[in-house]
């Protein structure tokens, strides 16, 4: 679906702009070169290694006007591009990306082919970026990757992803660190140990399960089970108070059987995720899962995506109707028809009725005064 939404995308670019010159760049062409190569609007295809060029390949279209392709070997990479182009800022928060690549070849996933294997940016780079950005007020930062678990893989000195967390921790000014997906089989007791003595990390955590069904987990070639997977739930509410759990969940994976299912199903009630990103599997092409037999129809896929959607919103509504009429902290960010918008720590959405533009971009402590199934609404408390 990914694919064919960029395909059309594609296309409607050079029907909006028929003067434009049109680049593809990223994944989807690195793994994807024969069928974008298809697609005549596109003027230059270029690979993920090489789009520090961009600028340079398009000069050379302009000079030549003729078709470029430049895809070089992303498995031959074996250090992090930096080029300048790292950083993506809002008003209150930055996305800092300190990996790329990933080296666990789950069977749904193509991105070890098109990414390549795990390259970390160097942690002085990353902090000069964060200690910058700060300076221009920004108060949090999204720490992101391809796989972040794996962060400092790759360095022949003994450093992970905690030791850059404890020096990121450390930078005057910085208010929260948010942390993006993770690995479960990072989450073990020294690294919790070390991540509680860090109070700008936020209590939200983003676990990539993927199913909670043993059998298809084996088949996804994930390096967990459910039983291991649910001890490192524990551990995070144990160690952190108010904790936001969030995961993502693949349903109708090839092989998946109604009994895999309703156990799926069992454990993510026991569980109890504040929310489920839910995906219908698609094969892709060039992975072991988009031939394995067993593939699952689609309104098989779709009844079960319902039925989990239908759990996630269940369990959103009753975590947030437990907040009706506490104090929180909240990050406000934007004012849009008469209201501002926030985040707290652990990344509920807050809303106050204000157009107080002096809120913006301030921590403020705020009073749960309702609830909807999306977000909370509230007052600010008097200074």
């Amino acid at each position: 679906m990914a694919d064919r939404k960029s395909r059309q995308m594609l296309r409607r670019v050079k029907e909006i702009n028929p003067e434009s010159i049109l680049v593809a760049c990223g994944c989807y062409v690195q793994g994807y070169k024969e069928e974008l190569e298809k697609i005549e609007e596109i003027d230059i295809i270029i690979g993920n290694n090489m789009k520090k060029n961009i600028v340079d390949d398009v000069e050379k279209f302009i000079r030549d006007n003729k078709n470029i392709t430049d895809i070089s070997d992303v498995m031959s990479q074996n250090e992090f591009a930096e080029f300048g182009v790292v950083t993506y800022t809002e008003k209150t928060r930055a996305v800092i990306k300190i990996q790329d690549g990933c080296d666990r070849f789950c069977s749904y996933c193509i991105i070890p082919y098109a990414r390549g294997r795990v390259r970390s940016r160097k942690i002085e780079n990353i902090i000069k970026e964060i200690q910058e950005i700060v300076q221009k007020g920004i108060k949090e930062v999204v720490i992101t990757g391809i796989h972040i678990a794996s962060y400092g893989k790759d360095f022949k000195e003994n450093i992970g992803l905690i030791d850059l967390l404890e020096k990121i921790n450390d930078i005057e000014g910085l208010e929260r660190i948010r942390l993006g997906s993770l690995e479960p089989t990072l989450i073990k007791e020294e690294f919790v140990k070390r991540l509680k003595q860090l109070k700008k990390v936020c209590n939200h955590f983003h676990l990539s399960l993927q199913s909670a069904c043993d059998e298809t987990l084996e088949r996804m070639n994930r390096k967990y089970n459910v039983e291991e997977f649910k001890q490192i739930v524990h551990l995070l509410r144990e160690n952190f108070n108010d904790v936001v759990l969030t995961t993502d969940i693949i349903v109708g994976f090839p092989g998946e059987t109604d009994d895999n299912f309703e156990e799926t199903c069992a454990n993510l009630k026991q569980i109890g995720f504040y929310k489920m990103h839910i995906f219908k599997y698609s094969p892709r092409k060039g992975t072991k899962a988009a031939v394995m037999p067993g593939q699952i129809s689609s309104d098989i896929k779709q009844e079960r995506s319902k039925r989990l959607i239908s759990m996630s919103d269940e369990n959103e509504v009753h975590y947030n109707k437990s907040y009706l009429g506490k104090e929180i902290e909240v990050l406000f960010e934007e004012i849009k028809d008469g209201s501002i918008k926030g985040h707290t720590k652990n990344y509920i959405m807050v809303k106050v009725e204000s157009d107080d533009k002096n809120l913006e971009n301030k921590i403020k402590e705020v009073k749960v005064t309702g609830v909807t199934n999306l977000e909370l609404l509230g007052a600010v408390k008097e200074d």
